[in-house]
């Protein structure tokens, strides 16, 4: 009997959350599991979703990088109306199937605001006669919160609803007890996968990358500051004066904002959208200069290219910055801050990236596969 798979992702503002999501329903299709991938915002066209049966669910997303509200994608808040369509689709797309497993990426470690649809999705799930299993898939690093009740509230959730956490990091590098202060309360339910892998398409054959700089920045919706120093950077850089530097302008970059960082761009220096062949530029290239996200680091290890992180630090965001320095201590970046950056600072960041040896730190990779293995498991346990 072919075993069926419920994915719930959310991703407010950067692409990283679908990504992930997306990798890990691949890795579940490749086991023989029919994975149904819920989607509460519109995938990014440079992720390849392959056999995994898509959903749209009433898109929203974040304005801003406060977090602190969600909007259509035409920009208007939600309102109670699109609340009730939105757990209707939900729940409508969850009884089309008796799945095995129910899956939900972040919450309730994150996306609270989501609460109004997760918490029925979840007692839906309960209520059946034959329950899934329920696991969630974080990342890394959490955000921290100000207010300590919130990271209570997770944990509390967490025991109530959820068989497994599966946290995509390599517990030697970053563990979740470094960004979750109730990380011992959940211990029994947490299993670390190494760190999931995007999986993008290979690039056709070419020369596109070799020995040049990537300057990338994901979807790009918080990246003006980085994308700006890049542009008049290369000329400043003694180490990568004297090669391309290829921006990749990501797909939430709007299109007068695109051409306008194409219009200034100078000799030396090209500006296109964002590929789907990223990771082979990279594995080509002299140099990757980019935010800290999950997937854009990930990337870059796996590539073993020299980098230069500036990580995205708006309004009291601390996951990038907390990712970048744990890499920097192991000698494998440059980090240099978001906040003030300039052509100056960020040529003189590539220079000391160049300059540093090459490190031989292996982080555990993997992530989807042993996620897809974990759940598997428990599903064979249970069954037992």
């Amino acid at each position: 009997m072919t075993r069926k798979a419920f994915i719930h992702v959310q991703h407010l503002l950067g692409t990283g959350h679908v990504v992930r999501a997306a990798a890990i329903g691949k890795a579940l299709a490749s086991s023989g599991v029919e994975v149904t991938l819920a989607s509460g915002n519109k995938i990014p066209p440079t992720l390849d979703t392959g056999p995994l049966r898509i959903v749209e669910l009433p898109a929203c997303k974040s304005p801003d990088a406060a977090f602190k509200r969600l909007v259509t994608l035409d920009d208007e808040d939600i309102d109670n109306e699109w609340k009730t369509s939105r757990v209707k689709a939900s729940i409508q797309a969850f009884k089309e199937e008796e799945f095995d497993l129910l899956l939900t990426e972040t919450y309730p470690f994150g996306r609270r605001q989501l609460d109004f649809e997760l918490s029925p999705l979840l007692n839906a799930a309960k209520a059946r006669p034959n329950p899934p299993i329920v696991a969630t898939s974080i990342r890394d690093i959490l955000v921290r919160k100000k207010e300590l009740w919130k990271e209570e509230w997770m944990a509390d959730q967490a025991l109530n609803h959820y068989h497994r956490v599966l946290v995509h990091s390599d517990p030697d590098f970053i563990q979740l007890s470094d960004s979750f202060p109730f990380a011992d309360r959940i211990e029994h339910l947490i299993r670390y996968t190494g760190y999931v892998e995007g999986h993008a398409r290979r690039a056709a054959d070419g020369s596109d990358g070799n020995d040049e700089v990537i300057v990338s920045c994901g979807g790009g919706a918080v990246a003006a500051s980085l994308l700006t120093a890049a542009l008049d950077a290369r000329p400043l850089s003694r180490r990568a004066g004297d090669t391309r530097w290829r921006v990749l302008v990501g797909h939430d970059v709007p299109e007068d904002s695109f051409h306008a960082y194409q219009k200034r761009a100078s000799t030396g220096v090209s500006v296109e959208r964002a590929r789907r062949d990223f990771p082979d530029l990279l594995k080509r290239a002299r140099l990757s200069i980019s935010q800290a996200g999950y997937n854009t680091v990930l990337d870059v290890l796996t590539a073993g290219v020299a980098a230069v992180f500036a990580p995205f630090a708006q309004k009291n965001e601390t996951e990038q910055t907390q990712r970048a320095e744990a890499l920097a201590r192991h000698g494998r970046a440059i980090v240099t801050p978001e906040m003030g950056l300039t052509p100056e600072r960020l040529a003189a960041a590539a220079d000391d990236a160049l300059a540093l040896p090459r490190s031989h730190h292996a982080v555990l990779l993997g992530g989807a596969a042993k996620s897809a293995e974990i759940l598997l498991n428990d599903l064979k346990e249970r069954a037992a």
